[in-house]
């Protein structure tokens, strides 16, 4: 066998593997069915904080059950009116974000109808944005800016899409026209997935939780449910504001800082 080429693994070993996953993914069920209980019974009648609370409280649950492990570097947002920006590698991005400091997401349309997953995230108040509909945009900002203006921790997914954790797609600017029109300052946020025992600022990744291209929701979520040494590094900036510069300027900026962030080079394009 040439040494280059990875040793296949023991059968014993591949089929402990698998029975871990399933349990792993049979955990996860019931607690995301609990945690649509939670969303329909209280959430109703509960005030922010508490919501925040549980839904903080939840999504390291979550983490817990999947086997990912929580990294996070520098001082996450205290309180709003306040937009976080963030690079984009998978569905595992707004529970880890969440872990750390629930905030209130703006995600693409799809993700509402993804199974189950889609309804919890639309009960925790997640909006929604038809990103080919320019319309649809104008309406987006438009109730952001609402929401900073009453205090709010919002964050955003400025790339559009995912990546393959290897670097960051330009940013669109047109959610940060909200924070230009309030004067809310942005935080910049990178997060990387790595093997557990990587340092903070490793090259390394982890692809078992990549979300890209033609791969499928659950492929994605299978090989995180059978990964063995999977860490999420979130390494929050410094908040800053726009300065005079406009949306675009201040998305290239942007850009740059979260690269940084998560571990990368600064983008070259």
């Amino acid at each position: 066998m040439s040494p280059s080429m990875p040793r296949p693994e023991p059968g014993p070993a591949r089929r402990c593997r698998g029975v871990r996953a399933l349990w792993r993914g049979a955990q996860l069920l019931a607690h995301v069915v609990g945690g649509l209980w939670t969303v329909w019974r209280y959430f109703p009648q509960w005030d922010e904080a508490t919501r925040a609370a549980r839904i903080q409280a939840w999504s390291a649950r979550a983490l817990a059950i999947l086997g990912v492990a929580l990294r996070v570097d520098g001082a996450p947002p205290a309180r709003g009116p306040l937009l976080v920006v963030a690079n984009h590698v998978s569905w595992l991005d707004i529970l880890a974000i969440d872990a750390a400091r629930p905030c209130r997401f703006v995600s693409k349309a799809d993700v509402r109808h993804w199974p189950l997953l889609g309804r919890l995230v639309a009960g925790a108040g997640t909006l929604f944005i038809e990103r080919d509909r320019k319309r649809d945009a104008l309406r987006v900002v438009h109730h952001l800016a609402e929401r900073l203006q009453a205090g709010d921790v919002l964050a955003v997914f400025p790339e559009g899409t995912t990546s393959d954790g290897r670097s960051v797609l330009p940013f669109h600017a047109n959610l940060l026209q909200a924070a230009v029109a309030t004067g809310a300052p942005v935080q910049p946020l990178g997060l990387a997935y790595r093997p557990a025992g990587a340092v903070a600022d490793a090259l390394a990744r982890h692809d078992a939780p990549v979300y890209v291209g033609d791969a499928t929701l659950l492929a994605s979520v299978w090989r995180v449910l059978t990964a063995t040494d999977l860490a999420v590094h979130l390494h929050w900036g410094v908040p800053q504001t726009a300065d005079g510069r406009d949306r675009r300027t201040w998305a290239a900026d942007l850009r740059d800082d979260v690269a940084v962030l998560a571990g990368l080079p600064p983008p070259a394009d």
